[in-house]
C-alpha cells in the first residue's frame, strides 16, 4: 500500500535557473498537493506529460526526496520517519540508474542482493526466475559496458526485483526501448499484480496505461487533474479515444 496524502515539493532555483525560466522569484513548485493511494494487488498509472511532476513525485515515494508538505506512507511506515525501513520494502526502477560497466550481469544483481541481506541460496533461486522471466540468459556473463540500452534496462529490472520487495515503482520503465524489451517489462507488470504487489508506474504513453492500469491519476504542472480507477476513466470520456482524452483534460486545464 501507498498512501500520498497533500504532498507538495517546492525546489529553490539557482540564479542561472531563475534566469532561464524568466521566472519571478528563486522558488518552484513542482508537486502541488497531491493525494492518492496505491493498494496491494493493483496496478496504479501516474500519468502526465514531460515536466509534469511524475518523477519528482516517485522519487519522493522512493524517499529519494522529501516532500516539501504532506505526508508519505509505504505499509504502514512514514518515508519521512523511517525511510530506510521503507526503502527496504520497495524496488525503484527510472531510467537513468547507472549501471558499473566492468561488472556482468549476475555481479549488478548479486551486489543488490547482498545489500538487501538476500542470502545464496534465496539468490540462486530468484536469480535464475528473473533472469529467465527477462529472457537474460544469453547475457548474465557480460560486461554491462558491453550491453544494449534493453539489456541494461533488463539488468535493472533484475536489480530492482531480487530482494523481492512488497512495493515497486517504475519511472517510465518502457520509454526509449524495443518491442520485445518493452513486452517483457509489461509482462512483469502484470506478474507482479497476480502475486499481490503493490505496483505504480509512470508514463506519458496512453496505450501503455491501458495496458497496465487498473487505477489512475493525471498529474500537470505539479497538480492532479484525474484520479480514479480506469475503469471509471473510460466511463466518463468525452472523447473517441483514450490519447485524445488524455489530451483534452491537459488542454482544458491549461485554458482553466
Amino acid at each position: 500500500m501507498i498512501e500520498v496524502q497533500g504532498v507538495s515539493k517546492v525546489f529553490t532555483l539557482t540564479r542561472k535557473e531563475v534566469k532561464e525560466s524568466k521566472t519571478e522569484g528563486n522558488l518552484r513548485k513542482v508537486v502541488d498537493d497531491v493525494s492518492f493511494a496505491c493498494k496491494p494487488g493493483r496496478v496504479f498509472s501516474l500519468l502526465g506529460p514531460n515536466g509534469a511532476g511524475k518523477t519528482t513525485m516517485l522519487r519522493m515515494i522512493a524517499s529519494i526526496l522529501q516532500p516539501s508538505s504532506g505526508k508519505i506512507i509505504v505499509g504502514d511506515i512514514d518515508t519521512q520517519i523511517s525511510a530506510n525501513e521503507a526503502r527496504r520494502q520497495m524496488g525503484f526502477l527510472t531510467g537513468s540508474t547507472g549501471l558499473y560497466d566492468r561488472l556482468t550481469a549476475v555481479e549488478v544483481v548479486q551486489y543488490f542482493a547482498e545489500l538487501f541481506g538476500v542470502s545464496a541460496v534465496d539468490f540462486k533461486h530468484r536469480s535464475e526466475k528473473l533472469f529467465h522471466m527477462l529472457g537474460m540468459e544469453d547475457f548474465v556473463h557480460k560486461r554491462c559496458g558491453q550491453m544494449s540500452t534493453g539489456m541494461k534496462q533488463k539488468v535493472s529490472i533484475a536489480r530492482t526485483m531480487i530482494h523481492e520487495p512488497k512495493v515497486v515503482v517504475f519511472d517510465e520503465p518502457t520509454s526509449g526501448l524495443d518491442v520485445i524489451t518493452a513486452e517483457s517489462i509489461i509482462n512483469l507488470v502484470h506478474d507482479l499484480r497476480k502475486q499481490g504487489k503493490t505496483v505504480i508506474f509512470s508514463s506519458h504513453i496512453m496505450s501503455e496505461v491501458d495496458l497496465l492500469a487498473d487505477d489512475l491519476a493525471i498529474i500537470h504542472k505539479g497538480k492532479l487533474l484525474y484520479n480514479g480507477t480506469m475503469e471509471a476513466f473510460k466511463a466518463g470520456m468525452q472523447t473517441p479515444g483514450l490519447t485524445q482524452e488524455f489530451i483534452r483534460i491537459v488542454h482544458s486545464a491549461q485554458q482553466g
